[in-house]
C-alpha cells in the first residue's frame, strides 16, 4: 500500500483517467436504455415472426447497429467494436454469444500477454522480481477465464471477471512500483489489450444481468437468474460433511507439534490434499504456534482447517518489507509463489522501491488461491511489528472463502482481501495502516475491528477499498461489528478508511463506533478530496464515534441509506450468501 504523502505521477494520471470514466459512464447510461429497446424489440420480433424463417434483407442488417449499440455500455467502445466485430455473423445480433464471443477473444489475449511476460528478459532484481510476479498473476487470470465456461449464473461470471481485472491491475502495480520507465512501459503495451477487453467482457455481462428478468433471452438462457450455479453444486457436495458435528473429530488430516498428528507441519499436511476434489477436505491443526508461510494452492479446492480456538491454534511468522522480504512472501499464510524470487532479494543492495508493492502482494503469512476454503478457530499473525512497515497475516483470493472464530494480527496491511467472494464472521482483526484492503467483495459481520498504536507520526486507516471498474461487483461491508481501539489510542487519528481506487466501494452498517475514530471520519488517499466516483457509506451505526454530523463532505459519501440500498450490500445479493454459506454451518444473516 502507499505512504501517506504528495500524488505521483501514475495516481495522477489515474486521477485524469477517472475524470475521463465519468463523462464515459453518463453515455454508458443513455446507451443501456437504447439497447434494452434493441433487445426487446428483437425478442418480440422473433416471436411475433413464430415460423422460424430468417428476416428477408429488406428487413435490414442490424447487425452493426446492435454492435454498436453494445459497445456504447462500455468503458473502452473503439476495443470493443473492433474485437466484437469480428464475431462470426450468425452470432452478431446476439449478446449472449457476443459475451461468448469477447470473453473466449480475452482469453487467447491474455494468454499472449502471459507467454511475453514469461519470454521478457530479465535485466535487473527489480524487473525479475516483478516480472515473476505478472506471470503468477496473470496465470492466475488466464485460469479464472477459462472457468466461466463451468457457470451459467450472472454473478458468478461478474466475480470471476472482476478478478480477472485485479489481477492484471495488480501485475501493472508491480511494475509501475520497480521505478523502472522500461518495466512500466512494458506492461503498459502489454496489458493495455487485454484489460480493456476485460473490462468490455464485464460491462456486457453486467447489463445482460440487469434485463435478464425483464428479457427472457433465447437458446441456451446462460444469463437467467436462478439457474444451477457452481454455488449450488458446492452446497450440494459439501452439506453432508459439515453436519456431521465437531470437524476435528472428522478431519482427514490432523497436524501437531508434539507430534501426535500425522504431519508436524500445515504445508506438509496442505501437500496430501487432492487436487480440484469438489468434496471437502478436514484439516485438523491441534494447538500451538506453528511458525511457517503457508500457501493454499489455487488447485486444492474445498480445504477446511480448523483449529482449537483463535488463541490457541496460531500460524506466525514475521516476514516484513523492512528485512527484504517481498510482500508477496511476508504473509503468515503462504509458501512462496515464484521460488526464484528469494534469490533476487539481494544482491548487493535491496531494491526497496520493488519491495514497497512486493509488500501488498507477497508478505503473507497465509495465502489462500483455492476455492471453497475455510478456516475456523485459529490465529494468523505477522510478528513482524510497526516498525517492519507492510506484512500482511492473511492473503486471501480465492472465491467461495470463509473465516470463523479467526484472528488476523499485524500492524500495516494486515488483511488482503485481494479478490472474489468471502465472508468473515466473528473474527477478530488488529492493524494501523490500510490493515483491510483489497478488491474482493467481502462482508464483516459481528467482527471486531481493532486499531492499535502506530509508529510515532502515523496515523491510523481501517480500510483502503480497491475497485477501480464501476462495473466490479466489488466492496468492503462491514455489518454489525464493532470498531473499539486494542491500546490506548490517545494522540492517535483514527479513520474509518481511505479510497484506494477511483470507484473504491465500502459501506459500515449498524455496526458501534467507539469515540477515538476521527469526526470527518474518511481520509484522502492523495490531495485534499475524494473522487466523485467512489461509493461510501455509513448506516444506522451507533456508539459515539459514529455521528455523522462532521463527516467529510464528498460527493460518493452517503450518511443514510435506503432500506433498498443496505441490502445490496448484505450477504444475499452481495456475496451470494445464501446459495453457499448454509453449508459451511457458519452463523450469517443474509439480509439488513
Amino acid at each position: 500500500m502507499s505512504s501517506y504523502g504528495k500524488l505521483d505521477e501514475y495516481e495522477q494520471a489515474k486521477l485524469e483517467a477517472s475524470r475521463r470514466t465519468k463523462k464515459r459512464l453518463a453515455i454508458v447510461a443513455i446507451s443501456s436504455i437504447v439497447l434494452v429497446c434493441i433487445v426487446v424489440g428483437a425478442v418480440v420480433g422473433t416471436a411475433a415472426n413464430g415460423n422460424g424463417k430468417k428476416p428477408s434483407s429488406k428487413e435490414g442488417n442490424g447487425d452493426s447497429f446492435s454492435i454498436s449499440a453494445l459497445c456504447d455500455l462500455t468503458l473502452h467502445k473503439d476495443k470493443c467494436i473492433e474485437t466484437v466485430g469480428s464475431a462470426p455473423n450468425g452470432s452478431r445480433s446476439n449478446p449472449e454469444e457476443l459475451f461468448n464471443y469477447a470473453v473466449n477473444i480475452t482469453i487467447t489475449e491474455l494468454s499472449k500477454v502471459l507467454d511475453g511476460f514469461s519470454n521478457r528478459e530479465k535485466t535487473d532484481n527489480a524487473t525479475s522480481a516483478a516480472m515473476g510476479a505478472c506471470v503468477e498473476l496473470l496465470g492466475l487470470a488466464v485460469d479464472q477465464l477459462n472457468e466461466t465456461t463451468t457457470s451459467k449464473a450472472t454473478s458468478d461470471l461478474r466475480t470471476w471477471l472482476s478478478s480477472v481485472e485485479t489481477y492484471q491491475e495488480t501485475c501493472m502495480e508491480a511494475l509501475v512500483e520497480t521505478n523502472n520507465p522500461n518495466s512500466t512501459n512494458f506492461g503498459e503495451t502489454h496489458l493495455k489489450n487485454s484489460t480493456e477487453m476485460t473490462s468490455n467482457a464485464l460491462a456486457i455481462i453486467t447489463w445482460l444481468g440487469k434485463i435478464a428478468d425483464s428479457v427472457k433471452l433465447r437458446r441456451r438462457r446462460l444469463m437467467a437468474y436462478g439457474e444451477v450455479s457452481t454455488l449450488d453444486l458446492a452446497m450440494m457436495e459439501g452439506r453432508r460433511l459439515l453436519e456431521s458435528g465437531d470437524l476435528r473429530k472428522i478431519a482427514t488430516i490432523v497436524v501437531a507439534k508434539d507430534g501426535s498428528g500425522k504431519y508436524r507441519t500445515i504445508s506438509e499436511a496442505l501437500e496430501e490434499v487432492e487436487e480440484k476434489n469438489e468434496k471437502r477436505t478436514i484439516i485438523y491443526v491441534k494447538k500451538g504456534t506453528y511458525f511457517e508461510n503457508v500457501r493454499v494452492e489455487k488447485k486444492k479446492w474445498n480445504v477446511v482447517m480448523v483449529g482449537d480456538g483463535q488463541s490457541k491454534t496460531i500460524v506466525s511468522a514475521g516476514l516484513n518489507f523492512i528485512d527484504g522480504t517481498p510482500t508477496f512472501q511476508t504473509a503468515t499464510f503462504g509458501k512462496n509463489i515464484i521460488i526464484y524470487n528469494m534469490l533476487l532479494i539481494f544482491d548487493g543492495v535491496c531494491n526497496f522501491i520493488l519491495y514497497i508493492f512486493y509488500l501488498l502482494i507477497f508478505i503473507y503469512c497465509i495465502a489462500v488461491f483455492g476455492k471453497g476454503f475455510m478456516a475456523r478457530d485459529m490465529g494468523f499473525q505477522n510478528s513482524a511489528g510497526p516498525a517492519k512497515h507492510q506484512a500482511v497475516a492473511l492473503m486471501a483470493s480465492a472465491d467461495l472463502t470463509v473465516f470463523y472464530r479467526c484472528t488476523m494480527d499485524a500492524f500495516q496491511d494486515t488483511l488482503y482481501a485481494h479478490a472474489q467472494r468471502q465472508f468473515y464472521r466473528e473474527c477478530h482483526i488488529f492493524g494501523t495502516v490500510d490493515f483491510i484492503f483489497g478488491n474482493a467483495a467481502v462482508v464483516f459481520q459481528n467482527c471486531k475491528i481493532l486499531p492499535r498504536r502506530p509508529m510515532k507520526g502515523q496515523q491510523n486507516t481501517i480500510t483502503a477499498q480497491g475497485r477501480k471498474d464501476p462495473n466490479q461487483n466489488t466492496g468492503i461491508s462491514i455489518h454489525n461489528c464493532s470498531i473499539l481501539p486494542l491500546d490506548n489510542l490517545t494522540g492517535v487519528q483514527t479513520f474509518l478508511g481511505r479510497p484506494w481506487k477511483e470507484f473504491s466501494t465500502t459501506v459500515i452498517m449498524k455496526s458501534f463506533m467507539d469515540g477515538f475514530i476521527n469526526p470527518k471520519g474518511w481520509l484522502p488517499w492523495v490531495g485534499d478530496t475524494a473522487p466523485d466516483t467512489i461509493f461510501y457509506a455509513e448506516h444506522l451505526n451507533v456508539g459515539p464515534g459514529a455521528s455523522t454530523k462532521d463527516r467529510v463532505k464528498w460527493k460518493g459519501l452517503k450518511t443514510f441509506l435506503t432500506k433498498k440500498e443496505a441490502n445490496r450490500f448484505t450477504v444475499k445479493p452481495f456475496i451470494d450468501g445464501n446459495k453457499w454459506l448454509p453449508v459451511t454451518k457458519v452463523p450469517f444473516k443474509s439480509d439488513f
